[in-house]
């Protein structure tokens, strides 16, 4: 849980920093725009080779394949949530004197949030993926984690114990989905969105 919190705030960082980029800035969006979107169709397997030949069997290996995994869709949430804030809010904030930072601190980025919140929500999973793998391919000897584990499991056919740690990931997964689904339920419910079930 903290190579996977370490990775995903990193990525939730260098995400939000890309996706106001890219939404502010036009030469940004010509340069990388189409290129996150290529980054989170990419499956994060096919990272850890590179990561491995940079890096070496270490924890930056694997933080590096996670943040991969997560920052372009935390991206490209807030880049959806920003193309949808509607131009007549922006033009009514432009009139009343909102411009440059406190524009998108104040007017955009709250507008936004519903939007971003589920592209966090994405970024967790993809991150939450990402970790996993990577335990399972880079085995670090200090550091027990769930990859080491299942891998270990596998090694001596304990089927059941490998099943069982299996659904403890699984559940880890649905608890944290749960939670940004009642924080986004939330957001849309304070702006008369209602309630989206799942």
């Amino acid at each position: 849980m903290t190579r996977a919190l370490i990775g995903f705030g990193v990525a939730v960082s260098l995400g939000t920093a890309l996706g106001i980029a890219v939404s502010r800035f036009r030469i940004v969006k010509a340069a990388v725009g189409s290129l996150l979107t290529g980054l989170q169709t990419m499956p994060s397997i096919a990272w850890f080779p590179f990561a491995i030949l940079l890096f070496g069997l270490t924890e930056q290996a694997i933080l590096f394949v996670v943040v991969l995994g997560a920052a372009p869709s935390v991206a490209n949430g807030l880049i959806s949530g920003i193309g949808d804030v509607s131009p007549h809010l922006i033009r009514a904030a432009r009139t009343m004197g909102a411009r440059g930072v406190s524009l998108y601190r104040f007017i955009v980025l709250p507008a936004a949030l519903p939007a971003y919140l589920s592209g966090l929500n994405q970024g967790w999973a993809f991150a939450w993926r990402s970790l996993m793998a990577g335990e399972l391919l880079v085995i670090i000897a200090s550091r027990p984690s769930l990859g080491v584990q299942l891998a270990y499991y596998r090694d001596f056919a304990n089927a059941p114990a490998l099943v069982a740690s299996m659904i403890f990931i699984l559940v880890i997964g649905m608890v944290v989905d749960g939670v940004f689904s009642r924080i986004s339920n939330a957001a849309r419910v304070r702006r008369g969105l209602g309630a989206v079930s799942r």
